[in-house]
C-alpha cells in the first residue's frame, strides 16, 4: 500500500492543474478509498514540507542546514536570487515541475553563461525520484543533436541532493510557437520534420522519450530561423529494456508514465515501450499541430477514470484531423483557419488525404503498422511537401498519376495542347497533311519526356528505398547488430542517399565497426560515404563538429592505402576551413594534414589554421578548456613546423606538450616521436632517447609493430586512430633515425 500510495503521488506532482490532479487521483484510486485517503494526505502536507524544508535549519546540524559554496555558508533555500552551487549563481526560478525545480543560472568559470540548472526539490528526494532524476541527465549526456537541449555539466549540492546543468533554451513551445507567429501548414511540417530528427537521434542512442508534448518541445529563433529543441528526457528508457540507473523509475503495473493525451496504448497496460511509442506520441503532436486539437482530450481522459481511460486509448479510433475540424463550431474552425493563414474550407481540403493518412498510420493502435522509425514518418512528411507518394497512403494508380500531374504540371499542360491541336487538325483535311507531320513530332517529344518521367520516378523510387533501409541500419545499430546493417547497406550507392546528419552517423558507425573487423577497404568506403553526406548538411566553419571526424577517416584511408583519397580530404579541409577562427576545427586539419610529408605550397596553405591553434595557446585564451584539449593542440602545432621544416619550434612545442599535466598514451608517444625526429634532424647523434621513449608506449599496443585494432577501445588510454598514427609516426622516425646510422657507418 504504501509503495503503491508513494507512485501514484509523484505521478499526481506531474499534473499541474488541482483539478485534473484531483481527476487523476481518483481514476488511479478507483474504490480503493484508503489508498485514495493516503494519496490525498500525502499531497495535502506537501506544501508545508516545502515550506519546511526551504526555512534555515539550526546552526548545530550542519550537514542539513548549511551549503558551502566559495566561503559563504548558505541555508537550502535555494530560490533566493544571489544563491550559488559550485560555479553557478542562481538568478531566478523559471520552472517547477513534480519532483524538480529549474533555475535560470550563471556560469562563473572556467566560463561565464547563461545556463539552465535543475535541481531535486526540497522534501523530494526519495529513492524513485532520484532515480527518475538520474535517468533525465544520462539520457540527455548520451546524445549530442542541435535539436536536443545539451547537458553542459552535473553534480550535487552539498547536502547530495542531485543537480545537473542544460544548455540555456530560451523558446515557447511548439504549438504556441506556430499559433503566435500564424505558420502555415508547410512551415508547421518544417518544424515537425527537425523534431521526427531530433526524436531518431535519441532512438539511435538507445533512447525512448515516452513524455513527447508540446511543453516538452520549445523553439527559439536562431538568427530569424525557428530552431526546436526537444527537453525533459525525466522518464525516458533505454530500448535494451534496462532502465537508466539500477532503480525504478515508476514502472509499477498501471503507473502513468507520459501524458494521458500524448500517450500510446502500449503504455496503459503490460506491454513493454519501445520507440514506436514515441511515434504515436509524435503523430499526436502533428494531429494538434494541424488541427490545434489532440485526438482525445486530456480532461475527458482524467475524468474518465483510470479504466475508461484505458479502453479509449486502447480500442477507440479517433477521428481524422479533416474530420476533427468538422467537429469544431464555427468561431473555433475560423479561428484555427486564421492561425494557419488559410480559409476554413481549404484547411479541410489539404487536411484530407495525405496529411490525414501520415497522421492515422502514426495513431495505429498496433504498433507494428505504425511508422516504424520517427525518420520514417519524417520522410514521409517531407515527400507530402515535395509532392511525391506518401508510404502511408495505400498506392493506387489513379493516386500516383495524380501526384505526377502535381510535379509535372507544364508536361501535361503541353499533352493537353496537342491534344486540342490534334482535334482541331483532323477537322480541317486541308490542313491534315501539316498536323499529321506535327502529330508525329509531338508523339517524339512526348515519348521522350515520358522516358524521363519513368526515369525520375524509378530515380525517387531508389532514394525512397535507400531512406528506408538507413532507417533499418540505424534500428539495426541501436540493438548492437552493426554486421547485419553494415550487410544492407554495402550495395547501396551514395546518389542514391538523400544526404542527412542521421544518414552519415550510420556510416560512421558502420566504418568504426569496420574498423574493428580489421576490413580497412570497407571501413574507407563507408567514412568517404559518411563525410560526403555530413558535408551536404553541415556547411558550418564555426564549430569543431564538421571536423570531428577527420582524424579517423584519415587514418583509416592511409591504412587502406587510398592515398589519393586521403590527398583530396585534406585538401578540401584546408580550403573548407581556411578562414576558421575555432582553435579545435584548426587543430584537427593541422593534424591530419601533416602526417605525411606535404608540399610547401600546401603547407603555406595552412598557416592561418596555425595562428589560430598557436594564439590559442600563447595568449591566455586556454582557461576554458582542459589540459588534455590544449596538449593535443601543442602537438598539431609541433607536427605543422616539423614538416614546414623549422625544427626548433617543433621542439619547442613538443616540449611544451609534454609539459601538459594530462598525459594520454598516444598523444605522449606521438610528442616523443616528432621530438625525435626533429632533434635527429638539428644534430644526427641526437633522437635516439626520445624514439625509445616512445616505442616503450607503442609496443603496448603493437608489440610486433602491426596494425591490429581489435584489442584497442575508445578509452582514456587513446583511440584506435590515434594509435595508429603513433605507429606510424614511429615507423617514419625509426627509418630516419636508421638511415642516417647506417650512412654515418658507410
Amino acid at each position: 500500500m504504501t509503495d503503491r500510495a508513494e507512485e501514484i503521488f509523484c505521478a499526481a506532482l506531474e499534473v499541474t492543474s488541482l483539478e485534473d490532479r484531483a481527476a487523476f487521483v481518483r481514476a488511479s484510486c478507483g474504490d480503493n478509498v484508503e489508498l485514495r485517503a493516503a494519496v490525498e494526505g500525502m499531497l495535502g502536507v506537501q506544501p508545508a514540507v516545502e515550506s519546511f524544508f526551504q526555512r534555515s535549519m539550526p546552526a548545530n546540524v550542519p550537514d542539513i542546514s548549511r551549503a558551502a559554496t566559495n566561503g559563504v555558508i548558505l541555508s537550502d533555500g535555494l530560490e533566493d536570487e544571489g544563491k550559488h552551487i559550485g560555479p553557478y549563481k542562481l538568478l531566478q526560478k523559471v520552472g517547477e515541475g513534480g519532483c524538480g525545480v529549474v533555475y535560470l543560472a550563471e556560469q562563473q568559470a572556467p566560463v561565464r553563461r547563461r545556463v539552465a540548472l535543475k535541481v531535486i526539490k526540497l522534501g523530494m528526494d526519495t529513492k524513485r525520484v532520484i532515480a527518475r532524476f538520474e535517468a533525465e541527465r544520462q539520457a540527455l549526456a548520451l546524445m549530442d543533436h542541435p535539436h536536443i537541449a545539451r547537458v553542459l555539466d552535473a553534480g550535487a549540492t552539498d547536502k547530495g541532493r542531485p543537480y545537473f546543468v542544460m544548455e540555456l533554451v530560451r523558446g515557447v513551445k511548439i504549438t504556441r510557437y506556430c499559433d503566435e507567429h500564424c505558420l502555415d501548414l508547410r512551415q508547421r511540417l518544417k518544424l515537425f520534420i527537425q523534431v521526427c530528427n531530433a526524436i531518431q537521434h535519441a532512438h539511435q542512442k538507445g533512447i525512448v522519450h515516452r513524455d513527447i508534448k508540446p511543453s516538452n518541445i520549445l523553439v527559439t529563433n536562431q538568427d530569424g530561423v525557428p530552431m526546436p529543441k526537444v527537453i525533459d528526457f525525466g522518464i525516458a528508457k533505454a530500448t535494451s529494456g534496462e532502465l537508466l540507473t539500477e532503480k525504478t523509475i515508476f514502472t509499477a503495473f498501471e503507473q502513468f508514465v507520459g501524458t494521458p493525451a500524448y500517450m500510446s496504448p502500449e503504455q496503459m497496460g503490460n506491454v513493454d515501450v519501445d520507440t514506436r511509442s514515441d511515434i504515436y506520441s509524435l503523430g499526436v503532436l502533428l494531429y494538434e499541430l494541424l488541427t490545434g486539437k489532440t485526438p482525445f482530450e486530456q480532461n475527458e481522459l482524467l475524468q474518465s477514470g483510470l479504466d475508461q481511460m484505458r479502453r479509449t486509448l486502447r480500442e477507440r479510433e479517433p477521428h481524422r484531423p479533416s474530420v476533427k475540424l468538422e467537429g469544431l463550431g464555427r468561431d473555433e474552425l475560423t479561428e484555427t483557419a486564421s492561425l494557419r493563414r488559410v480559409e476554413p474550407r481549404k484547411l479541410k481540403s489539404l487536411l484530407t488525404g495525405d496529411l490525414d493518412w501520415i497522421v492515422m498510420k502514426a495513431l495505429e493502435k498496433d504498433r507494428s503498422l505504425r511508422y516504424q522509425t520517427a525518420n520514417g514518418l519524417g520522410v514521409d512528411a517531407q515527400h507530402y511537401l515535395n509532392n511525391e507518394p506518401v508510404v502511408a497512403r495505400p498506392p493506387n494508380r489513379l493516386y500516383r498519376f495524380r501526384k505526377l500531374v502535381r510535379r509535372n504540371k507544364a508536361l501535361f499542360a503541353m499533352v493537353g495542347a496537342v491534344s486540342v491541336a490534334l482535334i482541331l487538325g483532323f477537322g480541317t483535311s486541308s490542313w491534315l497533311f501539316v498536323k499529321e507531320r506535327e502529330a508525329r513530332r509531338q508523339q517524339v517529344l512526348l515519348r521522350e519526356d515520358a522516358e524521363r518521367a519513368r526515369a525520375s520516378e524509378s530515380r525517387r523510387r531508389i532514394e525512397a528505398e535507400a531512406s528506408a533501409k538507413i532507417a533499418e541500419a540505424a534500428v539495426l545499430i541501436a540493438r548492437k547488430k552493426v554486421g547485419e546493417a553494415d550487410r544492407l547497406l554495402e550495395a547501396v550507392e551514395i546518389s542514391s542517399i538523400q544526404p542527412s546528419l542521421e544518414a552519415a552517423s550510420v556510416f560512421r558507425d558502420l566504418g568504426c565497426w569496420n574498423v574493428t573487423q580489421g576490413r580497412w577497404e570497407q571501413a574507407a568506403d563507408r567514412f568517404l560515404k559518411k563525410q560526403r553526406l555530413a558535408d551536404a548538411v553541415d556547411t558550418s566553419d564555426l564549430t569543431d563538429s564538421a571536423t570531428r571526424d577527420l582524424p579517423a577517416i584519415a587514418i583509416a584511408l592511409l591504412v587502406a592505402n587510398h592515398v589519393d583519397d586521403y590527398h583530396r580530404l585534406i585538401q578540401d579541409a584546408a580550403i573548407r576551413f581556411a578562414k576558421t577562427d575555432n582553435p579545435i576545427a584548426a587543430e584537427h586539419v593541422l593534424k591530419i594534414s601533416t602526417y605525411l610529408p606535404n608540399e610547401s605550397a600546401s603547407l603555406a596553405a595552412l598557416e592561418p589554421l596555425e595562428r589560430v591553434a598557436e594564439k590559442s595557446l600563447v595568449n591566455g585564451q586556454n582557461d576554458n578548456e582542459s589540459q588534455c584539449m590544449l596538449a593535443w593542440r601543442a602537438l598539431a602545432v609541433s607536427m605543422y613546423y616539423y614538416r614546414l621544416g623549422n625544427f626548433s619550434s617543433a621542439m619547442q612545442w613538443s616540449r611544451r606538450c609534454l609539459d601538459y599535466q594530462d598525459a594520454a598514451a598516444t598523444r605522449t608517444a606521438m610528442t616523443h616521436e616528432v621530438l625525435a625526429m626533429a632533434e635527429h634532424r638539428l644534430n644526427p647523434a641526437k633522437g635516439a632517447a626520445e624514439l625509445e621513449a616512445a616505442r616503450a608506449i607503442v609496443d603496448t599496443k603493437f608489440p610486433d609493430h602491426k596494425i591490429d585494432v581489435s584489442g584497442i577501445g575508445n578509452d582514456a588510454s587513446g583511440f584506435w586512430n590515434d594509435w595508429i598514427t603513433a605507429l606510424q609516426l614511429y615507423q617514419e622516425a625509426d627509418r630516419e633515425i636508421h638511415r642516417e646510422v647506417v650512412q654515418k657507418k658507410d
